[in-house]
């Protein structure tokens, strides 16, 4: 799968320490084969962000996306809950 990184995630990206990074790739790359989807919970969000979709890196870290063109997502934001609102 092609992953394309809005500025918004980029940003937050560099602001994490380099441990977290690291376990943010690991992540990102068992996103790219779409059969680890369940294996990271992928979920599609509700209400307000009901056309994007989110995973977790860890149990405070979360990646919001949107599926764009088939085979490909669009990470939009990364952080905590805190990026829900």
């Amino acid at each position: 799968m092609e992953i394309t990184f809005k500025p918004t995630f980029v940003r937050s990206f560099k602001k994490l320490e380099p441990d977290l990074q690291e376990e943010a790739f690991e992540k990102i790359e068992l996103f790219r084969n779409p059969k680890n989807h369940d294996k990271l919970k992928v979920h599609k969000l509700k209400v307000r962000l009901k056309n994007y979709h989110s995973f977790s890196v860890n149990y405070k870290y979360r990646i919001i996306f949107t599926f764009e063109a088939l085979g490909t997502a669009d990470f939009k934001e990364f952080g905590s809950h805190d990026i829900y609102k």
